[in-house]
């Protein structure tokens, strides 16, 4: 019998679509049953939970223990975006100073939401605002980081922008 292979890269892609594709479905079927609002809140949770979870695999396979700076963390994440998540979306990463800005242009989960025909269409965005901490908790576990939303997609604007502000380094003093 003829084996098939699946190119590395065929694998990947496809791994992050199905990943996309359970999370969508689950969302889905948790508003079903709980109704919009507890889909939301739960999902918001998880999303943030993963998020930890993926920034600490990540950190893993980069064999280290933290990012060494904002600048390093939005790399990370960045890599993260390109190399795992690039199924689904496109992002674009600044960094100047103590700043860090996201600038979203695609993003899958947006879109799986219109797609699904949902009334609402913003627990994406609200999974996203629970996200950015959360990873930064994890690549930058003692400075404090403040996240705004700037801008958001489902609300008519272009892309979504979120600006990310690293404090200094909890050090004991006030």
């Amino acid at each position: 019998m003829e084996q098939y292979t699946i190119p590395p890269e065929k694998k990947a892609r496809m791994l992050a679509l199905l990943a996309l594709a359970w999370d969508g479905q689950w969302f889905l079927k948790v508003c079903d049953e709980y109704g919009w609002e507890a889909a939301v809140q739960l999902n918001a949770r998880v999303r943030a939970a993963f998020g930890r979870i993926e920034m600490r695999a990540m950190l893993r396979a980069l064999s280290k223990q933290t990012a060494d700076g904002l600048e390093d963390a939005a790399r990370i994440i960045q890599i993260y975006f390109q190399e795992v998540l690039a199924a689904g979306f496109d992002a674009e990463f600044t960094v100047e100073g103590d700043q860090a800005e996201i600038t979203v242009t695609r993003c899958a989960a947006l879109l799986g939401a219109r797609r699904a025909g949902l009334e609402r269409h913003d627990q994406a965005c609200i999974a996203c605002r629970g996200l950015w901490p959360a990873c930064f908790e994890v690549l930058l576990p003692d400075t404090p980081v403040e996240v705004e939303m700037e801008e958001y997609k489902v609300c008519g604007a272009p892309r979504c922008r979120i600006v990310i502000r690293a404090g200094r380094p909890h050090d004991g003093e006030g």
